[in-house]
């Protein structure tokens, strides 16, 4: 892991060769996607929606996002910007609807993290405020409908892809912000238990802490419309993977759960019709419904290239996406400093193997409870017996992430306070 943002992760280094078959697509995408070797670094990706602090509701102007953010604003909003990382290497990128992006550096101790990155939004807040705008503090824009000021060929080209599924394509580019955290993929022998629980841990995270209810100035009805969004979009590239069931635990040896995340990821990105293709003369223009492998094998219009594939991996946003390392998606934008909570449960979780084992083993029976995580989140009994065992097992292993104590007691008190009532 570098630089944990997606332009970095997943740029092949073959570029414009033509892939020759199949065969070759395949180790390609297990050798980029799926870096493994023993687990040690975390990393947080932050995303916000940015407001003025006289009206939140007053759409963002470019020109004004890009003075305050300076050299470290990304090409994408400054031709001219150096894009220097923040003063603890943070990262700043800028999503199409003005939605502001730190990408930590991967470090070995979630401690470390949480000062790296506490610093840099400070940073990031005082250059903000300079230009009288501030940070949003949800995970869905609650104020303004979207509206794109990012208008480069990849973002064209994607917002004519997802204008097919109505408004929930331009809801997704421009009014979202999600909190992902990423994890060492792990050995060989770690990789399908943590794969699968990174996946399995989903509706249960997702439902505790979910914070995107209001959008556009009115209420959604749903805890997490952020999430609703993405559950709308094509489910070949935004649909989690089929849920291992507890059942077929039976004869696994050790409880390891059987799935091979490798070969099923090859699989779905060799299925999934490219979002669109490139052409140097014309632009991107919107791919058929021809899978990526069917492409190598037909050759046509042309033949795939690497680059090709690495544009297609960058168009695929499952909750739990193989960058190298494992890419979770799948959380809502956090207040303030709330977002060290989710960091900190699944740093704890998959600190060790067998609390992961344990954790994966309590989210399992609702492993597939996306819409009604998203919906009602832990109004839903099922998702709160589970969050309620899942995020105590987390409390009981905090030390394991080697935050100071006085820090893992307020996070113990703040995911407690998540819980409903009963369940406290």
């Amino acid at each position: 892991m570098q630089h944990l943002h997606l332009s970095d992760a997943v740029r092949p280094a073959d570029g414009d060769e033509v892939i020759a078959d199949v065969a070759a697509a395949v180790g390609h995408i297990g050798r980029i996607c799926f870096k493994t070797g023993p687990p040690r670094r975390v990393g947080v990706e932050l995303e916000w929606t940015v407001h003025h602090v006289d009206d939140p509701a007053r759409p963002l102007d470019p020109e004004i996002l890009g003075r305050a953010l300076g050299d470290h604003a990304p090409p994408t909003l400054r031709r001219d910007s150096p894009h220097r990382p923040l003063p603890h290497g943070g990262q700043v990128t800028v999503e199409p609807g003005g939605q502001v992006e730190i990408s930590s550096l991967p470090v070995d101790s979630v401690a470390d993290l949480h000062l790296r990155t506490v610093a840099d939004t400070a940073a990031l807040d005082a250059r903000l405020a300079r230009a009288g705008l501030r940070l949003g503090s949800h995970g869905c824009d609650p104020h303004r409908p979207p509206r794109r000021i990012l208008h480069n060929r990849r973002y064209t080209a994607m917002a004519d892809a997802f204008g097919r599924y109505g408004a929930a394509g331009a809801t997704m580019m421009c009014a979202t912000a999600g909190l992902q955290v990423c994890l060492d993929a792990g050995t060989p022998a770690q990789l399908p238990l943590r794969w699968a629980a990174a996946n399995a841990l989903g509706p249960v995270l997702l439902a505790t802490f979910a914070n995107s209810a209001r959008y556009a100035d009115r209420d959604t009805g749903w805890v997490s419309h952020r999430m609703r969004t993405w559950l709308t979009l094509d489910p070949a590239r935004t649909a989690p993977p089929t849920a291992v069931a507890p059942g077929q635990l039976r004869g696994e040896p050790a409880g390891q759960p059987p799935t091979d995340p490798v070969a099923a990821w090859t699989r779905r990105v060799l299925d999934t019709p490219p979002l669109f293709i490139a052409d140097g003369r014309h632009g991107w223009t919107r791919s058929g419904a021809v899978g990526f492998g069917d492409w190598i094998r037909s050759g046509l219009p042309r033949p795939p290239t690497y680059a090709d594939l690495s544009l297609h991996l960058s168009t695929l946003f499952p909750p739990v996406r193989p960058q190298g390392h494992l890419e979770i998606r799948y959380l809502d934008a956090q207040p303030a400093d709330d977002w060290l909570a989710p960091v900190a449960v699944l740093a704890s979780l998959f600190a060790r193997d067998e609390t992961l084992r344990t954790a994966w083993r309590h989210a399992a029976p609702v492993a597939d409870r996306w819409a009604d995580a998203a919906r009602v989140g832990l109004a839903d009994p099922a998702l709160a017996a589970a969050a309620r065992a899942v995020v105590g097992l987390a409390c009981d292993h905090l030390a394991d992430t080697g935050l100071p104590a006085t820090t893992a007691t307020t996070i113990r008190h703040s995911l407690r306070r998540r819980l409903p009532k009963e369940d406290l």
